[in-house]
């Protein structure tokens, strides 16, 4: 049950972006802005970025609901992406994303946990400044976008097969689209 009354009863940030429009929209832009703007890393490895935070962060929605977009975008399975939160896919990886996932999960834990050993490891592993860049900000940003989603306490999809399908569609249109939610 939610913290707050809300309107509707779409689940995780949905419902809170449909009852609160006017922070809505700088967050669906910077979401877009990161995750489907200009950059050498692929869509999907950026959702996977966020995926991985919110799973350190315990925040089921966004987890599940990008580590479903992330499926769809790299075409990979979900024990792939359960994997990948679990630390398990280091063979699975590039060095270059892994060095930046371990970037990101250093700055889940606190800005001040990326040492200057992480920030070599990826440029020696191919990450450029603005890589390193992007993924620190991503890791920043779904910090706050888990604790608004959870510290909320906004209701989780019953069925599975929501995160799939709020995948797919993210997938397929990005974040801009949802000026409605």
């Amino acid at each position: 049950m939610p913290h707050i009354s809300l309107t509707n009863q779409l689940p995780g940030i949905a419902a809170l972006l449909k009852d609160y429009p006017e922070p809505a929209k700088p967050m669906l832009e910077l979401a877009q802005v990161l995750l489907r703007g200009d950059s050498t890393l692929s869509e999907g490895e950026r959702e996977l970025i966020a995926a991985y935070v919110s799973s350190r962060n315990d925040c089921d929605y966004c987890q599940y609901t990008h580590g479903a977009t992330a499926k769809h975008l790299l075409d990979v399975n979900y024990d792939f992406i359960a994997r990948v939160k679990k630390d398990e896919a280091d063979d699975e990886l590039t060095p270059k994303l892994k060095s930046l996932l371990t970037i990101a999960g250093n700055v889940q834990q606190g800005g001040q946990n990326v040492s200057e050993d992480d920030i070599s490891r990826a440029k020696e592993a191919g990450a450029t400044d603005k890589e390193i860049h992007d993924t620190v900000l991503i890791a920043a940003v779904f910090c706050m976008f888990n604790r608004y989603v959870d510290g909320l306490a906004t209701t989780k999809p019953k069925d599975d097969s929501l995160y799939d399908e709020r995948g797919a569609l993210l997938a397929d249109k990005g974040y801009g689209w949802q000026t409605d939610v």
